[in-house]
């Protein structure tokens, strides 16, 4: 790809990542579900693959391609799905039937989840006060733009603004976790 096309994705320019992501979800969903061999599974990894392919664009050198980068970072989820799931069937291996059946599910999700709430929180630590105050009421206390402009004393406008900024840094923040 063209010097200026990465220069639009490592400035998070939304256009170009949806372009990048249109032209390689089928390849890369057909690459992962040829080594995993299940759909679910491979929606998860392909999720996770492009998730940290956007992460990890910053540090890009350019010594492949956008493309061999994107596969890599594919190969190493799906690594890491095997691993994971050679960790469980050791621990479950050892743990009665039924205990078994009940911890399955609940070990595939709440490990990503709470790997997730951690990031969350540790992105949501590093913002300025304002932002986090603003993206709290409206996103955790669930308030209205317009409530939130009453709170903070701002016109309308000025508080979607606010708000806005404050998005922009926490996916800024979060992106360098």
């Amino acid at each position: 790809m063209r010097e200026d096309f990465l220069e639009k994705l490592k400035s998070g320019d939304e256009a170009a990542f949806e372009r990048f992501y249109r032209k390689y979800k089928k390849p890369l969903y057909s690459f992962i579900y040829r080594r995993v061999r299940k759909k679910e599974v491979t929606e998860e990894i392909l999720n996770k693959a492009f998730f940290a392919f956007f992460e990890a664009l910053r540090d890009f050198q350019g010594k492949s391609s956008l493309k061999t980068y994107l596969y890599s970072i594919a190969k190493h989820k799906i690594i890491d799905y095997y691993r994971k799931k050679k960790l469980k069937q050791v621990f479950l291996s050892r743990l009665p039937e039924p205990v078994i059946s009940g911890l399955k599910v609940f070990l595939d999700d709440e490990i990503v989840r709470e790997e997730l709430r951690e990031k969350i929180k540790r992105a949501f630590e590093l913002l300025p006060n304002d932002y986090k105050k603003i993206l709290r009421l409206k996103y955790i206390e669930g308030l209205k733009v317009g409530e939130i402009a009453e709170h903070f004393k701002l016109k309308f406008k000025a508080t979607e603004s606010l708000l806005f900024r404050a998005r922009k840094a926490f996916i800024k923040v979060f992106q360098k976790l």
